[in-house]
């Protein structure tokens, strides 16, 4: 027997909120230390950039991408060197998703999280990598069910709404958005993605896209003064019970159990985010003042640089670097090396030799 599409009634959704208050109130509280060490960086992108690559390898990796952050950041490195095409589609899924990260960071300055935006979201996504060729930017234009590899339609274990009901439906979920309706913000975006992912209206990465629109939507509303904490990870530890939550709330409308893992996650992740950023700031001023030694001016400039880029050759981290004389800029690397700051990844190289900050690699592994 054919399974039908299943239709998510309209959002709002009557929320009994007595039973998600302790919850709730710690999600906040983890969420407010989060954001008071991201209001003190001296420099955002110090996190921003290897924090964005990590939520990135963790949300392609519930997709199944098989690409490790030390693979990204060493493929960013020497983009031009040969590698295996599948792990090359995997990296550049990687990547891809760090771009609508940024782009969603971008626009949000002049757009809400709209039906448009998440259609750019979608489209920056799938513009390489396995989704290519499954409409990026566009909603669906055909049925779609969810189930095991080579199931059919009858063994699905869902069925989301026909490609005829996603405009109306993601209308409702545009407005709910951007609505103050909902008592608090933060269950505002637990159902909000629940729905996102039961409507879903792309033909591939929705699961991408939702988890995105759960960082831009935490930043576009303030609680966060960079989009710097993401659910990934903590939905791909805890994937079979995020799955069947979900499913709980389309079969029994069981949105206390949903919302309150969704809200364990962001505390979980938040406290995980503070932590790992007080750690690399702490490696920031620790290296600070050791760099002090090599006394160049430039010593600041090295030292940021690879924050961002962990991993690198001179050709690539030469763009990002202001340095202007050539031979300044190789001798300053090769004292960072001799300090131990950096390593040689390939020292029986004379040229284009791979440079790895170890220290912050090992932290953003952890």
């Amino acid at each position: 027997m054919t399974k039908k599409p299943f239709n998510p009634p309209d959002l709002p959704p009557k929320i009994n909120y007595e039973p998600l208050i302790d919850h709730i109130i710690k999600a906040h509280r983890a969420i407010a230390g989060l954001d008071s060490l991201l209001n003190a960086l001296p420099n955002p992108n110090l996190l921003g950039r290897t924090m964005q690559t990590k939520e990135a390898v963790e949300s392609s990796k519930i997709e199944g991408t098989q690409a490790t952050i030390n693979e990204v950041l060493a493929y960013e490195a020497e983009p031009d060197k040969k590698e295996d095409a599948k792990k090359k589609q995997d990296i550049n899924e990687v990547i891809n998703y760090r771009q609508a990260l940024d782009l969603g960071v971008k626009s949000l300055k002049t757009l809400p999280l709209s039906e448009n935006l998440i259609k750019k979201l979608h489209a920056t996504l799938l513009k390489s990598g396995r989704g290519y060729n499954k409409a990026p930017g566009e909603f669906r234009k055909m049925q779609v069910y969810i189930g095991k590899p080579g199931a059919s339609i009858a063994e699905a274990s869902y069925v989301p709404p026909s490609a005829n009901n996603i405009i109306t439906l993601f209308s409702n979920l545009e407005k709910y958005l951007n609505s103050n309706e909902e008592k608090d913000k933060l269950v505002q975006i637990a159902v909000a993605h629940y729905q996102f992912e039961a409507i879903h209206p792309f033909l591939d990465g929705n699961g991408r896209v939702g988890r995105l629109i759960i960082s831009l939507f935490l930043y576009e509303k303030k609680l966060l003064a960079h989009p710097f904490l993401y659910l990934s990870e903590f939905f791909e530890e805890h994937r079979q019970d995020y799955y069947e939550l979900l499913r709980g709330v389309s079969e029994k409308q069981d949105w206390e159990n949903w919302i309150k893992f969704f809200l364990n996650a962001i505390t979980a992740q938040a406290q995980k985010a503070e932590e790992t950023g007080k750690e690399i700031l702490k490696l920031h001023s620790t290296y600070k003042e050791k760099i002090m030694d090599i006394g160049s001016i430039y010593s600041n400039n090295l030292l940021d640089a690879i924050f961002i880029r962990p991993i690198f050759t001179t050709a690539s981290l030469r763009p990002h670097i202001k340095i202007k004389n050539t031979q300044t800029f190789f001798s300053l690397v090769a004292k960072f090396v001799a300090a131990g700051i950096l390593k040689e990844i390939n020292p029986e190289k004379k040229r284009n030799k791979i440079y790895a900050f170890t220290e912050l690699i090992k932290l953003l592994n952890k």
